[in-house]
């Protein structure tokens, strides 16, 4: 990725000290407890090298910018899968280390109590660090957050009704006996991620993959 292409509009987190226990580039996650995720049409529209690739800014409240995250997918499965394509997607920091990459497979589409879709998240690339999943419920969307022994840690539950006539749509974050509200997603002009401070980087990391995994399918839901 060049980031000399990508003149900044908004001002760069400042880089945070690196310590042993957090993988590199997460430091930042450890220094919030929100975060902003925007489409960059511009960027998409202006670049001729990201033609066929989405582009994201994560911000955190104050609107300063933590990463880009760029969406490759092949243009013709876009529009021909929607939400079920496949796509990696590469997180990057502000010096354009990739730091997070989130793998998504195509989606079988199968309905019978199983598993729909799936986020395999590495950070750095090439160690993954859990996973995402899609689960099927006959009243609300529903999602499962793994660590990387595919164990549970925690879920993701949306709303019993979803409708584009509703402005914001709120998926909050549960513990994994599903009796505490932990953190949220919330969808309206822009992502919104909330999470406590001492929330594990690593499961911050795995709620910004499942806000991307959400955001897919509801753009596919409501097609501009």
């Amino acid at each position: 990725m060049e980031f000399s292409a990508l003149q900044p509009t908004i001002q760069w987190l400042h880089t945070p000290q690196s310590t042993h226990d957090c993988p590199p580039g997460l430091e930042y996650l450890s220094q919030i407890n929100q975060l902003l995720v925007c489409q960059r049409f511009d960027l998409w529209k202006d670049l001729s090298h990201f033609e066929h690739n989405k582009i994201y800014e994560v911000m955190n409240n104050q609107r300063q910018r933590i990463y880009f995250a760029e969406e490759k997918c092949n243009c013709f499965l876009r529009h021909l899968c929607g939400s079920s394509r496949p796509f990696t997607m590469t997180i990057y920091d502000t010096i354009g280390r990739d730091v997070i990459t989130i793998h998504k497979a195509l989606s079988c589409g199968c309905w019978n109590n199983c598993f729909l879709q799936k986020l395999k998240i590495e950070a750095p690339p090439g160690e993954t660090i859990g996973y995402v999943y899609q689960c099927f419920h006959p009243f609300w969307p529903k999602f499962k957050i793994k660590n990387e022994k595919k164990e549970d840690v925690m879920e993701i539950r949306g709303p019993c009704v979803i409708s584009s006539c509703l402005k914001d749509l709120n998926f909050n974050l549960l513990s994994i006996d599903e009796e505490r509200v932990i953190g949220n997603i919330s969808s309206s002009d822009k992502f919104g991620i909330q999470f406590p401070f001492d929330l594990d980087v690593k499961i911050k990391a795995l709620m910004l993959g499942a806000s991307f995994l959400i955001q897919s399918l509801l753009a596919d839901a409501f097609p501009p």
